[in-house]
């Protein structure tokens, strides 16, 4: 058995990854078991670049603000702004701080200096404008895609001004309002002045589609992808506010999902541009339903994953990273009957395994799940480890 396990590791190197999977793919999704640790944002660094120069891959795509992720890209592609500028205004969740995410940036800069457009790379956020905490205003996404139509359209066609907008926005703070998250009575998303913003939404959305002969004549595919976005990301927080008011049971189910559906959306948008690395956490790339335990107990729903999958087929391929150790989380090394410590008895500290090959090699035995003491580790689940196309395993992390 050790032998059979031993055959499916490989070095962590993109032509390692791609000899697993049956043709390059659109999407190639790797994902991560816990956050904010830069020696498994080093190794995705590295993948990058190699899928960069062997495969012909140009964008990459990580779990931050797909607005604020047209800061770095501005600035990969044509300079704008400084590097500490981009780190700050560029990424969410605090991924700005990274000194990995740093290094990514400015080597994607430095690639793209004096390359024509074709070959550039590109940088892309596919996550909402969405916190644990709660949801950012419309404001910035609604008045931008005002903003692009207004320019090149008949001002008759337009919906609304942007005057009436602003005035049905009112202040940003009513929609941020933390103690929306637990309390939907406290959130703005089902007042009637949200109702109007999301019918106006869809007009603008409408009327984008409905000209984009036009537009695509007088501007430039990438002006008209970014109005796109705008689009796609006003009425998804209108929808994901408007259900944040709500009071039924399903509520944080349909929170979850929503996120996933605009995750979604967002990557299906960057596979129609190329090839693309994505990065996030495993539970958002997988193609199992994804499940958590909340305050008012256990949602599942459809990760972004497992809805692009459906989608693209084999043109979305999902490699899951696992873990050894996380000392410095107390996260020890890990049961021999787990996955996790099957992999952990490989000679090789870093290895890129055949997921299904494994789950073959192992036949009959079933791994034990493995428990971990911290939580913001997560650790594979053996029942669904034929449906990973690869796991890069990293048997220890040091502190970063």
């Amino acid at each position: 058995m050790a032998t059979d396990i031993k055959d499916t590791a490989h070095a962590v190197e993109a032509a390692a990854v791609m000899r697993l999977l049956p043709a390059r793919p659109r999407l190639l999704a790797l994902g991560e078991p816990t956050h904010g640790e830069d020696t498994l944002l080093d190794l995705r660094n590295e993948l990058f670049r190699q899928l960069v120069e062997q495969e012909g891959y140009r964008t990459i795509a990580i779990e931050s603000d797909c607005m604020m992720g047209l800061v770095v890209d501005d600035h990969v592609t044509s300079g704008t702004g400084t590097l500490d500028e981009v780190m700050e205004q560029g990424f969410s969740h605090g991924w700005g701080t990274s000194a990995a995410n740093r290094e990514l940036v400015r080597w994607m800069r430095a690639y793209n200096d004096g390359r024509p457009a074709s070959e550039r790379l590109r940088f892309a956020g596919f996550d909402g404008p969405l916190e644990i905490t709660g949801a950012a205003s419309p404001r910035q996404a609604l008045t931008a895609l005002h903003g692009y139509l207004a320019a090149r359209v008949d001002a008759d066609l337009l919906p609304c001004t942007v005057e009436i907008l602003d005035h049905l926005l009112d202040t940003d703070d009513r929609w941020t309002n933390p103690a929306a998250m637990m309390d939907p009575a406290q959130s703005v998303g089902q007042s009637a002045e949200a109702g109007q913003l999301r019918l106006l939404a869809d007009d603008l959305v409408a009327l984008l589609d409905v000209q984009t002969p036009h537009l695509l004549a007088v501007n430039s595919r990438d002006d008209w992808d970014r109005a796109r976005l705008y689009g796609r990301t006003a009425t998804g927080l209108l929808r994901y506010h408007y259900w944040m008011a709500d009071t039924s049971p399903a509520r944080m189910t349909r929170l979850c999902a929503l996120r996933g559906l605009m995750m979604a959306h967002n990557l299906l948008a960057t596979a129609a541009r190329g090839p693309a690395l994505v990065y996030a956490h495993n539970s958002h790339l997988q193609r199992e339903k994804s499940t958590m335990q909340m305050w008012q107990g256990p949602v599942e729903w459809w990760s972004a994953g497992a809805l692009v999958s459906a989608q693209l087929g084999e043109e979305y391929a999902f490699v899951a990273t696992a873990l050894g150790t996380i000392q410095h989380q107390g996260v020890d090394t890990p049961p021999p009957d787990t996955v996790e410590g099957l992999l952990y008895a490989l000679p090789e500290d870093r290895c890129v395994i055949d997921a299904p090959q494994l789950a073959t090699a192992l036949g009959d035995t079933r791994p034990a799940p493995r428990v971990s003491p911290w939580f913001g580790y997560s650790p594979l689940d053996p029942a669904h480890l034929a449906d990973n196309d690869g796991i890069v395993f990293v048997k220890d992390v040091p502190k970063s």
